[in-house]
């Protein structure tokens, strides 16, 4: 069955900084120090773009001291990409529900 692809999600995906933050974090959790390292965005910019990570869900955070560290939810990430493929796959079928003109 084609589910619905979550496009709030995607909009919060489709920001070049927040993508490149989600992709970072697929490889390590890092704090806001080291993602301000990587990305070279000041630390208030990237402050915000993890604030729309954090309330999309797409992100955990562990507080360690004085620092936050982010932590990618690889269980959001691959249902969004379990959507795409049953679109995909819904796709593939579509030559085959070719709907007769009137």
């Amino acid at each position: 069955m084609l589910t619905s692809v979550d496009t709030d999600l995607i909009r919060v995906l489709a920001d070049p900084l927040r993508l490149h933050i989600v992709t970072l974090l697929a490889r390590e959790t890092l704090c806001t120090t080291h993602l301000v390292e990587e990305t070279g965005a000041r630390q208030t910019n990237l402050s915000n773009h993890l604030r729309v990570l954090r309330e999309a869900g797409v992100v955990d955070t562990e507080p360690c001291g004085r620092y936050t560290y982010y932590r990618l939810r690889p269980d959001v990430i691959a249902q969004l990409a379990g959507r795409f493929a049953d679109l995909a796959e819904s796709a593939r079928n579509a030559a085959a529900n070719k709907r007769a003109c009137p």
